[in-house]
């Protein structure tokens, strides 16, 4: 076992816990479906991109293991991906907490639709990681970063955070509640915060990358 593996599955080893601790401790029971259904999704759809990197693209996988406030460069970032952590578990734990007071509050096929918009959120991950081995979880830069205009940056400048959209929507939808969707209120302009901040970023240490296609890390 190689050093990134042992990371790899250090990271897996509290990651995945803490998230079934997030929504199970909430909820205050183990007899809800629409949480294991999502974990379920969750995991494997994480398994499958970790091992396609693993296999195909290990130094992405080593940029991809370096993520949250902490590992932000610029101040301005730690704040924002503080925010965007705190708001990430919220997803997570108000519907859990909304599962405790009322039951889930949304149609089976509606958590199941949510179940399939994560799944389709890492298929868009997917696409992103083959295209672009500089898709870091943190802004940073790179000597050998380049313009990327093919596959998803064809399409839209930053494919990670339209890909992302659908499991922001998703999580909720998944564990039952459509209370959870209102956590999307104050998220959404903080993503935008950090996407119009990466933006600068991008434009200072990168002059060549112009519009309309910025190697961007995400």
């Amino acid at each position: 076992m190689t050093d990134l593996d042992k990371r790899v599955f250090g990271s897996l080893l509290w990651f995945f816990p803490l998230l079934a601790a997030l929504i199970f401790i909430p909820a205050g029971t183990l007899d809800y479906w629409q949480a294991w259904v999502f974990l379920a999704v969750y995991i494997v759809s994480s398994l499958a991109i970790i091992f396609y990197l693993r296999r195909h693209d290990p130094q992405l996988l080593e940029r991809r293991l370096h993520g949250g406030p902490g590992a932000e460069k610029e101040k301005t970032q730690k704040i924002v991906m503080s925010l965007i952590s705190a708001a990430f578990i919220a997803l997570i734990v108000v519907p859990a907490l909304d599962c405790r007071l009322e039951g889930p509050t949304v149609p089976p096929y509606v958590a199941l639709l949510g179940d399939a918009l994560i799944a389709l959120t890492y298929l868009a991950f997917y696409f992103v990681f083959k295209e672009n081995s500089f898709a870091s979880a943190t802004i940073e830069f790179d000597p050998g970063q380049r313009v990327i205009s093919t596959g998803p940056y064809a399409l839209v400048r930053h494919p990670m955070y339209a890909g992302g959209l659908p499991m922001l929507v998703g999580i909720p939808l998944a564990l039952g509640s459509w209370r959870g969707l209102l956590v999307l209120i104050p998220l959404l302009p903080v993503l935008v915060w950090r996407l119009l901040d990466e933006e600068q970023l991008l434009a200072k240490n990168l002059p060549a990358c112009v519009t309309p296609c910025l190697d961007a890390p995400a």
